[in-house]
């Protein structure tokens, strides 16, 4: 077994390391973010880039859905100040050659590296190109490009967490093949049933092959993130 699977990292987030099974973060372990559309996918892993790299790691917060300028503002209202990396590559290939250079540059050795991607289903594996250059993105390029980041990450030992889109029903978006790709798979919803926690986001971790599963975690969203209720 190589040594660096024993190396766990700390997401700096209690609730968050909890529902990893206690210890944070395997090293080449990649987690799918799935989630209720407004449920708060997004403002939750800007806050997890923020404490990873409070605590030392480095991070690659990719948003291939919405705009830096907007990435920027709720980093602002989030009160984020901890200085993790921003791009908005939709190019899943170049996007992993960005990552290789600022992993290997003199001063980042050494330290635990994190790709967040929001969302898998707006990546481009770059399979097929047209004429005219451009590229097409279709349900087939979601797994591909999925294929590529744990490929990477099981190579390099590092962490990829990968927003996946849902459906109006509340399902998983695109092929079930991809649940079965990744090694953790987390869900983040808004609970409408229970009078006392509705409104509340409920986390859960439904699949961890390095660490249990079925942890229910009930949180309070508010304009500068979460905050651990149940």
């Amino acid at each position: 077994m190589p040594k660096a699977l024993r190396n766990k990292v700390k997401s700096g987030l209690e609730y968050f390391d909890a529902a990893l099974g206690g210890e944070g973060f395997t090293p080449s372990q990649v987690l799918f973010f799935t989630g209720t559309p407004g449920s708060g996918k997004t403002t939750m892993l800007l806050t997890l880039a923020d404490r990873l790299t409070k605590s030392g790691a480095l991070v690659v917060f990719n948003t291939a859905e919405e705009s830096l300028f907007q990435i920027k503002l709720v980093a602002e209202r989030l009160n984020l100040k901890h200085g993790f990396h921003a791009g908005g590559q939709t190019h899943m290939p170049t996007l992993l050659k960005e990552c290789d250079k600022l992993r290997t540059k003199r001063g980042n050795k050494g330290k635990p590296f994190f790709l967040i991607v929001d969302s898998l289903q707006c990546m481009d594996d770059g399979k097929y190109t047209r004429k005219d250059g451009s590229t097409h993105i279709n349900g087939g390029s979601a797994t591909r490009s999925l294929g590529m980041m744990t490929n990477y990450c099981k190579e390099h030992f590092c962490n990829a967490v990968v927003i996946g889109q849902v459906n109006k029903s509340g399902e998983m978006a695109g092929s079930q093949k991809l649940k079965h790709m990744v090694d953790s798979m987390m869900t983040l919803s808004v609970e409408q049933t229970d009078p006392d926690l509705r409104g509340c986001r409920v986390l859960q971790m439904q699949k961890n092959r390095f660490g249990g599963a079925g942890g229910t975690f009930f949180l309070e969203l508010n304009k500068r993130g979460f905050r651990e209720v149940a």
